[in-house]
């Protein structure tokens, strides 16, 4: 089965193309070996995959030709401990970032961003 198939079966991108695309930028390493979209997967590889919701390095399970229910998909594959830990980390950090607020400034607001810049004059 086909590496971007496999990874879109498993939930790890929401479609073939944006699997496809993390296979061409560098981002699924398949044995150790950056990993081509059309590279066959089998059960007992072993994966390390970078998505925006983390770094996942996961052993292959089960193969699907199908995307199924996420409870299904999870069945594929089982992620090893030290991933799921670094991960976990990795979204405290994420929460602990100090937070800005969106949209666009206030007259207030850019008043301060002027002055802290040293343009006011």
């Amino acid at each position: 089965m086909r590496i971007d198939k496999w990874l879109w079966a498993a939930r790890f991108f929401k479609t073939r193309a944006l699997a496809i695309k993390a296979c061409d930028l560098g981002r699924v390493e398949w044995n150790g070996q950056t990993a081509k979209p059309a590279r066959e997967v089998r059960v007992g590889d072993r994966l390390r995959i970078k998505t925006e919701a983390g770094e996942y390095e996961v052993e292959v399970l089960g193969l699907s030709e199908m995307r199924g229910p996420a409870a299904v998909a999870q069945t594929l594959y089982s992620e090893s401990a030290e991933s799921r830990e670094r991960r976990q980390l990795a979204i405290e950090a994420r929460k602990a970032m100090p937070f800005y607020p969106e949209g666009k400034p206030s007259k207030k607001d850019r008043r301060k961003i002027i002055r802290f810049q040293g343009r006011d004059q």
